[in-house]
């Protein structure tokens, strides 16, 4: 006998070693506290805060993700072209011109007689590269998925709010979830759109929060300062976990629930 939620846990971008670790310590726990089916994570600056590895990706399985979702940054680390190519688990975004390593979608079965979700990854264009258009594409998908899958996950990575928004708007009631990613601060806007979609315009970031978004301060803001490129260093420091709670019925593939997870909590003080 199936149950009568599917409970999907996102986590918002996995930055470097400090995400990894806090992924690996807290997840299991997260999925016994909330009765997890199926865990997805985007893990595009899980090497060393830009890329994968194949090293990242055996700590996410081992820790419990079902599913890692990409972005721009996705080919930085060229020894994960290989598994790019072939691995089920690991997606990039689907809008990428034809011919780029990788896989944009995939189906994959949840357990206590729920079926199968797709998870599709996305990629916007303000203010990134001018890929191939992200509403055409989910289009093109959500075809070939034809009635195969009543829930579908997407993953927006996407630096503008307002794309991301607008293809909520245009995918809600045609899938189950859409959360964005890429821009490491989490949003307080999440919401069931009026067609059944769980939506947020942000997941925010798994890392280090003494930084920005991830990076170690200096070398950042330096880089305002100055107008220079300056090296990547990975933060080490207050690290987070940031991730979207979404419960889904199994009789219709729509929401019933979202809710947002920052563990630890930061501390806000007191205003008096």
């Amino acid at each position: 006998m199936g149950k009568n939620t599917a409970t999907i846990l996102f986590i918002g971008d996995i930055v470097g070693k400090p995400g990894l670790q806090i992924v690996s310590h807290m997840l299991k726990g997260f999925k016994s506290k909330y009765s997890l089916d199926f865990v997805i994570c985007n893990g595009e600056n899980a090497h060393n805060g830009k890329g994968m590895s194949n090293e990242a990706l055996h700590q996410l399985q081992e820790a419990g993700v079902d599913v890692i979702t990409g972005g721009n940054h996705t080919w930085n680390n060229f020894n994960f072209f290989d598994t790019l190519k072939t691995h089920p688990a690991v997606l990039r975004p689907q809008n990428y011109p034809k011919g780029a390593y990788g896989k944009g979608y995939g189906i994959y079965q949840l357990p206590n007689g729920l079926g199968d979700i797709a998870v599709i990854n996305l990629q916007g264009r303000t203010f990134m590269n001018p890929i191939d258009c992200p509403f055409r594409t989910a289009d093109w998908v959500l075809k070939q998925l034809s009635d195969k899958v009543r829930f579908i996950f997407v993953d927006m990575h996407a630096e503008a709010t307002a794309e991301k928004i607008a293809l909520g708007w245009y995918l809600d009631g045609k899938v189950s979830a859409l959360i964005g990613t890429h821009t490491h601060v989490q949003t307080a806007d999440e919401q069931i759109l009026p067609g059944g979609t769980a939506y947020c315009s942000d997941a925010g970031m798994t890392g280090p929060h003494k930084s920005v978004i991830g990076m170690q301060i200096k070398s950042a803001t330096d880089r305002f300062l100055y107008q220079t490129p300056h090296k990547y260093e990975c933060a080490e420091e207050d690290v987070h976990l940031s991730a979207i709670l979404i419960q889904l019925d199994p009789a219709t593939g729509k929401a019933t629930g979202i809710e947002r997870i920052i563990y630890p909590a930061f501390n806000r003080g007191v205003i008096v």
